[in-house]
């Protein structure tokens, strides 16, 4: 048998929203029924570098895989590299035989943005007038792409801590740059910094608000005002993984937010197991990244890749 090689070239060709949106959807759907088995992630702490290594495990159906995937920050500056990149193996569960290795760094970026998406779809007012962005970067710009399939006619409002970002990227999107305050007016916010302090105030949000919180996926990191938390509905994507290194972790930990104030996850609201917005609330998407939403969309790619003739085969095992 034969490996399948998938490069970040051949994902270009195979990758659209239109593909990963609703198998991110099936994925929380399928989480919310408890058909998934996903330990959570494992964090390898790299203090030297300024980053982490995460290895992330699923089984779903008849795939299961795992993605190898960094965390550093400081890559663009200082290497001219991204903050994220990522290797994804896709098994078969019933040999162990490996299908194929592909890039996990636009698998990782999509999916994301896929999730987003998801979670606006079931949790923010219908045709959202005015989108915010806090954090202009890789995860932003999938973000925006993934609305851009469910929505039309919203304003994108860019802010950044480096102006020079938001204004590149309100510039990329045909958006508009602004303040922090002014993008946390939006009727949906998305934070994807690596902060470990908040940077959305409970101030600068209005009602019928909807956040996603993408930015916190370690222990100790934070974007939100605890006010926001204690004031809104608060979805998870995992409740294992969200409570250690989600939205929720810094609060939790320090007992000024507890367990019980959790409404529930995305997969729970996605399978029809519990409500999604019902009125005038803010809600918040608490977003740490899931396996099975890497292992849903590797399927897929593998498959529409097989289809085209695309990749590589190699006698890896």
């Amino acid at each position: 048998m034969k490996t399948l090689i998938l490069s970040g070239k051949d994902l270009e060709k195979i990758l659209t929203m239109d593909l990963a949106i609703p198998a991110v959807e099936r994925a929380f759907a399928a989480h919310g029924r408890g058909e998934a088995i996903m330990p959570p992630k494992l964090y390898l702490p790299l203090e030297k570098y300024a980053g982490d290594f995460r290895a992330m495990p699923s089984l779903l159906g008849d795939a299961a895989g795992v993605k190898w995937v960094n965390m550093h920050p400081e890559n663009p500056k200082r290497f001219r590299l991204p903050a994220v990149m990522g290797v994804y193996i896709l098994s078969d569960p019933e040999t162990a035989f490996p299908l194929s290795v592909m890039d996990g760094t636009r698998l990782t970026a999509f999916r994301t943005g896929a999730a987003a998406a998801v979670a606006s779809r079931h949790l923010a007012v219908k045709q959202p007038a005015t989108i915010g962005f806090i954090g202009c970067g890789t995860q932003a710009r999938s973000i925006l792409a993934a609305h851009r399939v469910i929505y039309s006619g919203f304003r994108p409002i860019m802010a950044d801590a480096d102006p020079v970002a938001a204004g590149r990227f309100a510039k990329e999107a045909g958006g508009f740059t602004a303040t922090l305050d002014q993008a946390g007016s939006c009727d949906i916010i998305c934070t994807s910094t690596p902060s470990r302090a908040p940077v959305l105030f409970r101030s600068y949000v209005g009602i019928s608000t909807h956040i996603n919180a993408m930015g916190a996926d370690a222990p100790g990191k934070q974007e939100l005002d605890p006010r926001l938390l204690h004031e809104a509905t608060v979805v998870l994507d995992d409740l294992a993984q969200a409570t250690e290194s989600g939205e929720v972790n810094v609060p939790l930990h320090a007992g000024t937010y507890r367990r019980e104030q959790i409404y529930g996850t995305l997969g729970e609201i996605v399978a029809g197991r519990k409500a999604g917005r019902t009125g005038t609330e803010i809600t918040i998407f608490d977003s740490t990244g899931l396996a099975i939403q890497d292992l849903a969309l590797a399927r897929v790619v593998f498959d529409e890749a097989r289809r085209l003739g695309l990749g590589t085969e190699i006698d890896l095992v």
